[in-house]
């Protein structure tokens, strides 16, 4: 892990960890390590969610960018997956999203997809962090070198979601669904795609404000969803975040429909029609018991990575697997995207429970879900503490304890956010009860290791 790079690009707090003069230094240090790379001018696409703050840090990037010779092409406001899509499409040689994806408006964040649509190798970030951290002023670009910006690429949403709606052939007339955009990126996209079809779309929460992002809506807030699910009488209900790269649904009863129920409708239907490379589903080590239990039951394999849609997507390439996600709603369907897409979800999905013609609760039913407890422990945002609470051996003895103590009906998981200064105490178990009482457990020790 380096200083700045987090599992998910750079993270901070704006006006604090996530300043103007940094967004400058990043814009400036990609484009010095894209011309090392490739020799002559580098060309860089930039889109961004609809935070307050996202407007002041993509002016910063385009500045910092064409001081140091690089060309931008401004997407606007537009999806984190569009991003990654257009940048090839384009033929740029990188593409930067201004997003701090579901979490609120006070932050926000840096992250760098390459020329193929994939997030930059280890080694790359390394050498964009060096150049940033570096002492002193980067070298600036003069006369007819300076870089220049590309005007009317915010247009270039459009062949996005026409490349969004050719993924699916039906027409999906019949359904009813009620979308909610999260007051993120998604309500610049959402409402022209789903007009593309014969389903009847009603949409909330896509009215951005820049400091009303995720604030009690999204796919981390579906309580007003499920609510206005079940009074409308939908046939379903979808949520993305506020960069619209995770998808979360609730059926017609208003029961959350999670990443591991989503990957489990999706790969059997992948299974059923021949397409399912390795009949394997790629997850994560957070993926539920009970999509475990569905595996085994469907003949399909599950392999689980440690958390993160990095680590998903480089398993998925590495043995050529064609679906892999998150229980959060990170959804990689390789055989259209280099990355996470909401809306790409949403439709497969869709296309599966229209050809079905089950109601959703009954579709998503296919997959148990154990009860899982999710307890964060806050921590100061110092370098070097998660790290100390993890290797405690108090800590990781009493894991064991409680997962023993489960006599294989429920297990533990204890990790650091790689994007917050928090460790996450998740147990799984036979009963709600069970599963609360551990993680308040093991929550409470956390608290008590010497830091």
């Amino acid at each position: 892990m380096g200083k700045l790079f987090g599992t998910d690009g750079i993270r901070g707090i704006v006006g604090e960890n996530l300043t103007a003069e940094l967004a400058f230094r990043v814009g400036q240090a990609v484009t010095h390590v894209l011309f090392e790379e490739k020799g002559e001018k580098p060309l860089i696409t930039i889109g961004m969610d609809t935070r307050i703050s996202s407007d002041m840090l993509e002016g910063a990037l385009i500045a910092g960018i064409c001081s140091a010779g690089g060309d931008v092409m401004p997407l606007g406001t537009i999806p984190t997956p569009a991003v990654a899509y257009l940048t090839v499409q384009v033929e740029a040689d990188a593409g930067v999203v201004i997003s701090a994806s579901h979490n609120p408006f006070e932050h926000n964040g840096i992250k760098v997809f390459n020329g193929q649509g994939y997030k930059l190798s280890d080694a790359l970030e390394e050498r964009v962090e060096a150049k940033i951290l570096s002492d002193g002023e980067m070298a600036t670009a003069k006369g007819a070198d300076i870089g220049k910006r590309i005007h009317g690429m915010k247009k270039l949403k459009y062949e996005y979601i026409k490349y969004l709606a050719g993924t699916v052939e039906d027409d999906l007339g019949g359904l009813r669904i009620l979308v909610d955009c999260a007051n993120g990126a998604a309500a610049a996209t959402a409402p022209d795609l789903f007009a593309h079809f014969a389903l009847e779309a009603d949409f909330i929460h896509r009215k951005p404000n820049g400091v009303n992002i995720n604030d009690k809506c999204g796919s981390t807030h579906l309580k007003s969803l499920a609510a206005m699910v079940t009074a409308g009488e939908y046939d379903l209900g979808v949520a993305f975040d506020g960069d619209a790269d995770r998808c979360l649904m609730v059926d017609e009863k208003g029961n959350v429909i999670d990443g591991d129920k989503i990957m489990a409708v999706c790969g059997k239907d992948m299974k059923d029609q021949g397409t399912l490379t390795g009949r394997t589903i790629v997850g994560t080590v957070m993926s539920n018991l009970g999509l475990h239990e569905f595996c085994n039951k469907n003949g399909i394999r599950l392999v689980c990575t440690p958390v993160g849609d990095r680590n998903v997507l480089e398993k998925m390439l590495e043995h050529g697997y064609r679906i892999g996600g998150e229980q959060s709603g990170h959804m990689i369907f390789t055989d259209y995207a280099t990355t996470g897409d909401g809306q790409l979800t949403a439709l497969q999905f869709l296309q599966i429970l229209r050809r079905s013609g089950k109601k959703a609760s009954e579709l998503a039913g296919i997959c148990p879900q154990y009860p899982q407890v999710l307890v964060n422990v806050t921590l100061p945002n110092e370098p070097g503490l998660k790290e100390t609470v993890m290797a405690d051996p108090g800590l990781l003895a009493a894991c064991q304890r409680e997962e023993e103590a489960m006599a294989g009906e429920g297990r533990v998981l204890v990790r650091a956010s790689g994007t917050e200064p928090l460790i996450r105490v998740m147990v799984e178990a036979k009963t709600t009860e069970i599963a609360q009482s551990c993680a308040e457990r093991l929550a409470e020790l956390v608290k008590t290791i010497k830091i």
